[in-house]
């Protein structure tokens, strides 16, 4: 079956449920601190929007385990739509299914859609030697526009964050053993990209003055790795875009963070 064949493709629905200790353990995994008491405190908690995405992270995995890709495809960007904010607990119904499937060569890149009530998200999934199978190649990088000069920001990372964001639900190895970081030629276990980008928002919120929890969209391609522990460079814009560095290298690109 060629990659092109999986476009469409239903995955299934689940309905998962949460409690208020499971929203505050992510909010703690990417960032927020003590004195957030709307983030951290049950009698106070609002939840943070990107939470959600660590409900629906079974969907991709469905779609490697039917074998569309092998253990080369990583996870290339992300996006996020929130429709309203997700409720203190519960349960949500969600719906998976396979977008587009782009071939770009030597590669194929499958989107795979979310969706619920509260929010619709997409994982782009970057999987070498599964292109050349005739589609079409989808859109190039949009070209860097000129733009006025950024705010510039540190994102902090912890030596621990990835080893508690794990307990999310993304037990990768990657994020806690070196074996098996080695094996992706990182010696250091290295940070979830959606940590990543889920505590770059969190900081977008705390410099521009808006609540994380009124997150509206969030966007990003990942674009290199993050030690736990590294301080970030973050640039962003007042229409939401952002970018974030590790040194000179971008670990985030074509960021995106709007705030209603």
């Amino acid at each position: 079956m060629s990659a092109g064949e999986w476009a469409g493709r239903d995955l299934g629905e689940r309905t998962v449920s949460y409690t208020h200790r499971d929203a505050i353990l992510y909010a703690l995994a990417v960032g927020a601190r003590a004195d957030e008491l709307d983030l951290v405190f049950e009698e106070r908690l609002r939840v943070l929007p990107a939470f959600g995405l660590t409900l629906a992270q079974w969907a991709p995995d469905v779609l490697a385990d039917a074998g569309a890709f092998d253990d080369r495809a990583v996870h290339g960007s992300q996006t996020l739509r929130v429709h309203k904010e997700l409720p203190r607990e519960g349960e949500l119904r969600l719906a998976a299914r396979v977008g587009d499937v782009w071939d770009k060569g030597s590669a194929a890149v499958f989107d795979v859609i979310v969706e619920c009530d509260y929010f619709t998200a997409t994982w782009s999934l970057f999987a070498p030697g599964f292109g050349g199978f005739g589609g079409e190649r989808g859109s190039s990088r949009p070209a860097v526009a000129e733009r006025p000069e950024p705010v510039q920001s540190t994102v902090q990372t912890f030596a621990e964050q990835a080893v508690l964001y794990r307990l999310t639900g993304d037990r990768h190895h990657i994020h806690v053993d070196p074996e098996a970081s080695a094996g992706i030629g990182q010696p250091t276990p290295i940070l979830h990209g959606l940590c990543t980008l889920a505590a770059t928002a969190l900081s977008i919120a705390r410099q521009t003055g808006a609540h994380p929890a009124e997150l509206a969209e969030l966007a990003g391609r990942f674009s290199g790795p993050v030690i736990p522990g590294d301080a970030l460079t973050l640039r962003n814009w007042e229409d939401g875009a952002f970018e974030l560095r590790r040194g000179e290298t971008v670990v985030i690109s074509e960021g995106r963070a709007v705030y209603a």
